[in-house]
């Protein structure tokens, strides 16, 4: 295990160690959440050796990169991914028309299939193998295990996403500073991420499925996000809820909490979590955020 002894954001030793979070998906290993006295950041601390991580998601349950539907959860995950690519197309699409895309942590590729089909350029990066071989053997695209096609002085995008992806990389700034080399200067940054001061997030406490400990190492609030994109030199655009992540993470969650999960209780609490985003400060439990880099003067 490492422990960090620095805020990844704002760079503070003042830290605070204040949850205890059980990975309820795999180990049931208990993982610390550290948080920063100065900005207010949360990440997993100490978190796995970059060796040890991969055992965490060695599941067949991991839906992420699964090729096939086994059963109801799957069947949910797979209606709410296809469902959301129009809805991603369409969000792109109000800020940039056409042009070139890299997707990180692309798993399986659907998303950038979709984008391929509508005209665009699309590139992936995607660590684990055989999904990675799975999209280029049916979508015959180009997807790079890591950043190494960056050493090519010329290669830019015009829009770079990370759905639910940058809560997961190994070093976050070493990924900030890529994304920024990467991304044209009038370029589009698309990431999504889990909101852990959503009303889900609140009633299920330590099980709620998107502390996701220990593949989810940073856990951020639109407020620590927004500092983020600061200490990178990105504007702020738009804010987009993903209004079906409450409703699958609160299946997780009732599962996690209960041993059971109920079909009826998931949309109740879906509902709720949904309609107290849109009363208090958009805290959806999920949500996508739309930037540009600062203008230089």
């Amino acid at each position: 295990m490492e422990t960090l002894l620095k805020c990844p954001i704002c760079s503070s030793t003042n830290l605070e160690s204040v949850m205890q979070i059980p990975d309820h998906f795999l180990t049931n290993e208990i993982f610390s959440i550290s948080k920063c006295l100065q900005c207010g950041f949360l990440f997993t601390n100490p978190k796995p050796l970059k060796t040890d991580i991969p055992k965490y998601y060695q599941s067949e349950d991991y839906l992420s990169h699964k090729l096939k539907k086994l059963n109801i959860l799957s069947t949910v995950y797979y209606f709410a991914r296809n469902y959301s690519l129009s809805k991603k197309h369409s969000i792109i699409t109000k800020q940039k028309t056409t042009g070139s895309i890299l997707d990180i942590g692309s798993g399986t590729s659907e998303f950038l299939s979709y984008m391929k089909k509508r005209g665009w350029e699309a590139v992936g990066i995607e660590p684990l193998e055989y999904p990675r071989e799975f999209a280029k053997q049916k979508y015959s695209l180009d997807i790079y295990p890591d950043f190494d096609f960056d050493n090519k002085n010329d290669t830019t995008f015009d829009v770079i996403t990370l759905w639910h992806v940058l809560e997961h990389v190994e070093d976050l700034n070493l990924y900030m500073q890529k994304i920024s080399k990467l991304l044209k200067n009038d370029g589009l940054l698309v990431i999504a991420l889990p909101n852990h001061e959503s009303w889900d997030a609140k009633k299920f406490g330590t099980f709620w499925a998107a502390w996701d400990v220990p593949r989810h190492l940073y856990h951020f609030s639109q407020t620590t996000f927004h500092l983020l994109l600061k200490k990178y030199n990105f504007d702020l655009i738009s804010t987009v809820p993903l209004k079906m992540d409450s409703y699958y993470i609160s299946f997780l969650s009732q599962k996690y909490k209960s041993g059971s999960s109920s079909f009826f209780k998931t949309i109740i609490k879906g509902f709720l979590s949904n309609r107290d985003a849109k009363k208090s400060e958009n805290n959806y439990s999920s949500l996508i955020y739309l930037s540009k880099k600062k203008k230089s003067i």
